[in-house]
């Protein structure tokens, strides 16, 4: 009876790490400390990709954590050093999910008040934030969680208490940059031999 129960939880558990074997990797270098995330392309292709692109290109490298809020998020991605905000691609549209959720340590797209208005910027969810979610309603759209952070949280959190201020027309901005300096993707990282630990 023992066996029964245990085999069929064995298997289920090879599944989830056969199919995050998959999963895009990225390690995220910050002047804080590295952050290293898992992307879920299986429940948020178009934004997985998005944000790929943009990685590889090498648009992420020198921007920084622009908006900085204890007690709710980090955000980056749209602004260099000296807040000069940085040429886009085309938005994208919204695939936020009731199935990802924006939890603790969960990165979503940052948009406007448009639900289908991303383009570069993310924000990493430093506490559960269930309004920020999705919903089965048709109407409520939330924020596109696609990832989640894997290694570094206390980066994140080291990140989310900076003293900050009101600069270039922002709020919550670090008074001492925050800077993003390189993101790479890793593709199959733990199929060649490479962990994200």
């Amino acid at each position: 009876m023992l066996a029964s129960t245990i085999l069929p939880a064995m298997a289920a558990a090879e599944e989830t790490i056969s199919a995050n074997e998959n999963l895009p990797l990225v390690r995220m270098e910050t002047s804080e400390g590295v952050i290293e995330l898992m992307l879920r392309p299986d429940v948020a292709p178009e934004t997985v990709r998005n944000f790929i692109e943009y990685a590889e290109s090498g648009f992420y490298n020198g921007t920084i954590f622009h908006r900085v809020i204890p007690g709710f998020m980090i955000q980056g991605g749209g602004f260099d050093k000296n807040l000069g905000r940085k040429n886009t691609g085309q938005s994208i549209r919204n695939e936020g999910s009731p199935t990802l959720k924006n939890l603790r340590g969960s990165i979503a797209m940052a948009r406007t008040g448009q639900p289908h208005s991303a383009t570069s910027q993310f924000f990493i969810n430093v506490v559960d934030n269930g309004y920020l979610n999705t919903t089965d309603n048709p109407r409520k759209w939330g924020y596109a969680v696609f990832g989640k952070v894997t290694g570094g949280l206390g980066v994140v959190d080291a990140i989310a208490g900076a003293r900050t201020g009101y600069s270039g027309g922002m709020a919550d901005v670090p008074r001492d940059p925050i800077v993003i300096e390189r993101v790479s993707v890793i593709r199959g990282a733990q199929q060649d031999g490479q962990t994200a630990d």
